[in-house]
């Protein structure tokens, strides 16, 4: 056993999560020195510091997505374009039945296929331990009625853009809809709580 702590905290060590002084003890480093993605995703799901996390994944969604869909304008494929048009129905079918499940699912998918269309495969592998984290954050936002109809309304002008093939109209839609979300978030979730 005590080889196996041994190990973990080395582990840890290497992650920058704990530092060790000789003498004093063993310590926590706050979460912007941390080296591990998953750790830092893992306590940003289950922290207390909900706003300044989800605020921040906005941020980053922000920085990747907007790039992912300048790229994605000049690769998509017309069955992704015809996919993102039929997610937009579905999150307008569960819209009209207030079902939040089935809402999340079809935002989620809608963004992914834009972050395949990228063809970058730097961006889907980044994508893939935030996709957890987002579910959960998405479905606390997307219980606002008022929100869904906002998406609603970005996913289709993103869509549209994609599909004009124009690079800046499409990095411009997803950068209007991170904006919108984030004002969503700051208005309608965290002044609510």
């Amino acid at each position: 056993i005590r080889m196996t702590v041994r190990e973990a905290m080395k582990t840890l060590q290497a992650q920058r999560i704990l530092s060790v002084e000789r003498g004093r003890g063993t310590f926590v480093n706050p979460l912007s020195s941390w080296a591990s993605l998953e750790a830092v995703l893992r306590a940003a799901s289950e922290g207390k510091n909900d706003a300044d996390a989800s605020i921040q994944l906005i941020e980053l969604r922000r920085m990747l997505e907007t790039g992912a869909c300048e790229l994605a304008a000049g690769r998509i494929a017309e069955e992704d374009i015809a996919s993102l048009f039929n997610y937009i129905s579905a999150m307008k079918a569960a819209h009209t039945i207030n079902d939040v499940g089935a809402f999340v699912e079809a935002d989620l998918a809608f963004h992914d296929v834009i972050l395949r269309a990228s063809g970058n495969v730097f961006v889907s592998v980044l994508f893939e331990p935030l996709h957890r984290v987002l579910e959960k954050r998405r479905t606390e936002t997307s219980a606002v009625p008022e929100i869904q109809e906002h998406a609603i309304g970005h996913h289709q002008n993103i869509a549209e853009a994609l599909q004009s093939r124009d690079a800046v109209r499409s990095r411009q839609a997803m950068d209007a809809h991170m904006q919108q979300t984030l004002d969503d978030l700051k208005h309608l979730v965290l002044e609510t709580k």
